[in-house]
């Protein structure tokens, strides 16, 4: 039974002026993330980019509107700005629309049918006088996941309209992940040429996550400390998945049960609990049990009907996924059902494969990813012990990838340099950049999340939800979500170096060096517009890496550092191993 108090009525006793986690739009609680802005350095780099499309997609609830209102309020004054909020339309309509938003006047040329052309002349000709008056013109499109193929081709014809020196129209798409899955389709192709900028804002870290609740806390009034305890705020970021409005609405139930409760601290149960009243109740409860510990197997069919009958059977297939070859399965202590599975499964192929149950029951209700994991946990702990002490094994299969061979005791990192290859590394990275560089890598994994001891294997591939690693002779492909259950973020690569690449400092700084810059930086694969007539200077050049870099979604510096590099290669076709080709 859920908490029966008015929404807000908690503030006084926690010392806040006001109910600090509304969803309501409120400028005074923005919170811009540094995914935030960047996603609004790519918007605003687009408004003098020279026409195209720009897209900016995220899931429900992760601050598009929240970047698109900064956006908004930071355009310049020679822009003519266009906004759409319902693109449910058909051609027609978006077009009278867009006609009427940059206010130009539109009239059928036969009374009472109203042709594409009736519009599309007049919209030319003040997109022309703009143009010839130095103002730039921008059509944003919000919910963009809603539109028709038809609406999407004409939105492409529309960037045809131009001078000889620029487009006339530029085209900001703001949509969730299914726009990107839109414009990926090979029909598309002609369209998904002309994006200039993308960038897919992803969920709140959890250190973010916990800014984000401080700030809301401290807009509202909040003087003292947090009245969220450091293991609830983790338990907040693990079942709203880093998405605010997921946060918003968990965070403001939370603290409505601790007032109901009168504790001025909100407790781990009390956000399991809230979380059963504000998301789906069974896979909030699951998730619930599965922070007390993984449950043994004959427990999963307690949850109850289909699902813990699913759960069961993936459980199974699980735990036979992966019997290391050229040797017996080791023993797991499971139920008889689960065993029959095992033997079921033991005429699998070489490459084996965790089922991916839980990324489809994070797909239907986020928080039910966290009971799944424990399913699958036990097949990738078997790989994890399997792995070799130290790192050396993984360097050489890393360098396996890249067609070299790795010498017994050779230190990868001042060995490859004399096969044109170079090290990369980040601590601190995430699946995000993993996918945006786009080749294997070493990850540093733990087994267990106390665990100090850590292994080291290749992620070969990455296709969807599902990652493919390599390590001790065997691959193991499993969802992302287990992966993440085991990897903290250290990861390593290798890059090709490009002619007159010196040993040291930037790749500018030799002759060579900068003209495969500046050549690169000039491809049209890469972003730019070709040779130019204009004479290459360092503030230059430092603007082209800075707009290729806001283009692929990295922090702009202007320097052409090691990721930059790699970056450039990927755009511009330098053959290295691909992560999504499966190496």
């Amino acid at each position: 039974m859920g908490w029966r108090y008015p929404q807000g009525m908690y503030a006084p006793f926690f010392g806040l002026q006001q109910a600090p986690f509304s969803i309501a739009p409120d400028p005074r609680y923005l919170f811009m993330s540094e995914r935030h802005r960047e996603a609004l350095a790519h918007l605003l780099y687009g408004l003098d980019a020279g026409g195209g499309f720009v897209l900016l997609t995220g899931e429900v609830g992760t601050g598009k509107t929240t970047v698109c209102r900064c956006f908004l309020e930071q355009i310049p004054a020679h822009c003519n700005v266009a906004y759409i909020f319902n693109p449910k339309v058909t051609v027609g309509e978006l077009l009278r629309s867009i006609c009427d938003e940059f206010g130009v006047p539109h009239a059928p040329a036969v009374p009472g049918v109203e042709t594409v052309k009736d519009c599309i002349d007049p919209l030319n000709a003040s997109l022309l006088a703009a143009h010839a008056s130095g103002r730039n013109n921008v059509l944003i499109i919000d919910e963009a996941q809603n539109l028709s193929a038809d609406v999407l081709e004409q939105l492409r014809l529309l960037t045809n309209l131009e001078t000889s020196e620029r487009k006339l129209l530029q085209i900001i798409l703001i949509g969730q992940p299914e726009l990107r899955a839109m414009v990926a389709r090979p029909s598309m192709e002609q369209l998904a040429q002309r994006v200039i900028a993308r960038f897919h804002l992803d969920a709140l870290t959890p250190q973010e996550t916990q800014q984000y609740i401080a700030h809301r806390l401290s807009v509202a009034g909040l003087n003292g400390p947090l009245p969220f305890s450091q293991r609830a705020i983790r338990r907040v970021h693990a079942l709203a998945h880093g998405v605010p409005r997921r946060i918003n609405l968990l965070c403001d139930r939370a603290l409505l049960g601790a007032y109901a409760a009168g504790v001025r601290e909100v407790s781990v149960p009390i956000v399991n609990r809230a979380a059963r009243e504000v998301f789906d109740a069974p896979a909030a409860a699951a998730a619930a049990r599965s922070d007390r510990g993984p449950m043994p197997g004959w427990a999963l069919a307690g949850i109850g009907g289909v699902a813990g009958a699913a759960l069961v059977a993936a459980a199974g297939w699980a735990l036979g996924a992966w019997p290391p070859s050229g040797g017996a399965t080791k023993s797991v202590n499971e139920p008889a059902a689960v065993a029959q599975a095992q033997a079921s499964s033991a005429g699998a192929g070489a490459v084996r494969a965790l089922p991916a149950a839980s990324a489809a029951a994070a797909a239907a209700s986020p928080a039910a990813s966290a009971a799944a994991a424990p399913a699958i946990a036990p097949v990738l702990q078997q790989f994890l012990a399997a792995q070799s002490a130290g790192d050396a094994p993984a360097w050489k299969a890393l360098a396996s990838a890249w067609g070299v061979t790795l010498a017994e005791g050779a230190d990868a990192c001042t060995t490859l340099p004399r096969d044109g290859l170079r090290c990369y590394r980040n601590r601190r990275a995430g699946l995000n950049l993993v996918r945006q560089i786009d080749r294997p890598v070493m990850l540093t994994l733990f087994p267990s999340e106390d665990a100090e001891e850590s292994v080291s294997a290749v992620l070969r591939s990455l296709q969807g939800d599902t990652a493919t690693l390599e390590g001790g002779g065997q691959t193991l492909q499993v969802p992302v979500e287990a992966l993440a259950q085991v990897w903290r973020g250290d990861m390593a690569t290798l890059w090709r170096t490009p002619p007159g690449m010196p040993e040291r400092g930037e790749i500018a700084d030799t002759p060579d060096g900068a003209v495969w810059l500046d050549t690169q930086l000039a491809s049209k694969a890469a972003g730019g517009t070709g040779p130019s007539s204009r004479p290459m200077t360092p503030a230059l050049r430092q603007s082209r890496i800075h707009r290729f870099q806001l283009a692929q979604g990295v922090t702009p510096d202007g320097r052409a550092g090691p990721l930059t590099l790699m970056l450039l290669n990927r755009a511009t076709g330098v053959s290295e191993p691909r992560l999504r080709a499966g190496g």
